[in-house]
């Protein structure tokens, strides 16, 4: 048997062992979240289960009316994939602690923001007094791609230590959403001035450089940054940083030094995406 064989064959044994592990895993978490409850639950637990599946049943008309709540439903989720960025590509919890009025399970979850990948491992605790429900979330642990990023570093860690899973959600899909921006500007510019708008890192860095083909030398870099605070929010920052060869600045310094505050200026009137055509329109003329 020749070494591409014998290595497929030992590919498939550790795919296998790998499924039975996870099916093994799977078996516990069930096996322990029914240990906390009694014959007499489980079995009122069906019971109910079967009266609300009946009661349901009986309250359709036909299989087509089941049809269009299911693609009612779907309508509503891509609405709100649409709406938030958010993709969410796989979730897994185990029971730890169950008693009559309190419940302790672990989560990880794992998806997408627009171009953003994260993962989430938290536990929480649900207690319920009288007909109230508190729940509280601890040990949180986020993994981001874009974590090297010094501010994405200290909100995370700031979020990871108040358990704030409201802020980090909310303040990822503004984040992730002007990445997302920033990437469709970039990617418009450059297929409409492929001779002037050049991308050194590709859509996803923070910066694209404007040169003059008739000019040697000659560039305009546009920085764009996107700053998250520890707080949560997203703001934008762009600033302009001309390349000039020397005999073109020591003929026109004045015009040149002017160049980033009138930019700034124009972002400020027009808007980030104007402000770039105009100053690719001058750049070009």
């Amino acid at each position: 048997m020749d070494k591409s064989a014998f290595q497929a064959y030992e590919d498939e044994i550790q795919a296998l062992e790998e499924e039975i592990r996870l099916l093994t895993e799977e078996y516990e978490d069930i096996r322990q979240e029914s240990m906390f409850f009694s014959d007499e639950e489980i079995l009122e637990s069906i019971k109910s289960f079967q009266r609300e599946t009946q009661g349901e049943t009986k309250g359709c008309e036909s299989l087509s009316d089941l049809k269009a709540q299911l693609e009612s439903l779907e309508a509503d989720l891509s609405f709100l994939m649409k709406l938030t960025g958010f993709q969410f590509t796989s979730h897994s919890k185990k029971t730890v602690e169950k008693t009559s009025d309190r419940t302790v399970q672990k989560h990880r979850l794992s998806g997408k923001c627009h171009s953003l990948s994260f993962q989430l491992e938290f536990q929480l605790l649900e207690m319920q007094n009288n007909e109230k429900v508190s729940a509280v979330v601890s040990d949180l642990s986020i993994i981001m791609e874009s974590r090297e990023n010094s501010d994405v570093s200290k909100f995370v860690s700031r979020t990871e230590e108040h358990g704030d899973l409201l802020t980090f959600f909310r303040s990822l899909s503004t984040y992730a959403e002007w990445h997302e921006h920033r990437r469709r500007t970039f990617l418009h510019f450059k297929a409409k001035y492929p001779d002037i708008v050049t991308l050194p890192e590709g859509l996803l860095g923070d910066f694209i450089i404007l040169r003059n083909p008739k000019v040697s030398g000659f560039e305009l870099v546009i920085v764009w940054k996107i700053h998250l605070d520890e707080e949560g929010t997203t703001t934008p920052v762009l600033d302009l940083l001309p390349k000039v060869p020397e005999q073109v600045l020591e003929q026109r310094m004045r015009s040149v030094e002017s160049l980033p505050g009138s930019f700034r200026s124009a972002l400020r009137l027009l808007g980030i995406e104007a402000a770039i055509e105009n100053l690719i329109k001058v750049l070009g003329s």
